[in-house]
């Protein structure tokens, strides 16, 4: 991410935030329900996160990738709330970095947050001189083929051996 660019943002007090994260989400084929934008839309009104930067891409069957503009998705989903939501925290190379997990034909929204709802227990950590060294997230897919996999091996009594 662009560290000149820092300047540009209005992130507030830094001391003050909470964990920022970013996701690329991808649509298959270029199709959009417009489904999750509405709720995306009230977790940003009722302070959940708050939206630094709302990307979208389009990455053609040739693998050109070209950025595009929200009012420019035409009829496919009214994304206008979005409009301007711009930190200047992705550069261009954070772009194909996340064109780079597209397949060709797809195009993604490219989104950076903050969850604010962490904020104070992220606030309270820092003060108590801890840092945050790794993190990582679960896919669902992952979760479920695990508990799949639970549902599959055979009870504890059943695998011992006498």
């Amino acid at each position: 991410m662009s560290s000149e660019t820092e300047a540009r943002a209005d992130f507030g007090d830094i001391d003050e935030l909470g964990p920022v994260d970013y996701i690329v989400v991808e649509f298959p084929g270029n199709r959009m329900t417009g489904e999750a934008f509405p709720i995306l839309v009230d977790l940003v009104d009722r302070g959940v996160i708050r939206l630094f930067d709302f990307v979208f891409i389009r990455k053609e069957e040739d693998g050109t990738v070209t950025a595009v503009e929200l009012q420019d998705l035409g009829g496919e989903v009214d994304l206008s709330v979005f409009e301007g939501a711009s930190s200047g925290l992705l550069d261009h190379g954070d772009i194909q970095d996340a064109a780079g997990a597209l397949e060709p034909g797809s195009s993604a929204g490219v989104i950076v947050y903050e969850n604010t709802w962490a904020a104070p227990f992220a606030r309270a950590l820092r003060r108590g001189g801890a840092q945050l060294v790794a993190a990582g997230r679960i896919p669902v897919q992952a979760l479920l083929a695990s508990l799949d996999a639970l549902e599959d091996r055979p009870p504890e009594s059943e695998s011992r051996t006498a």
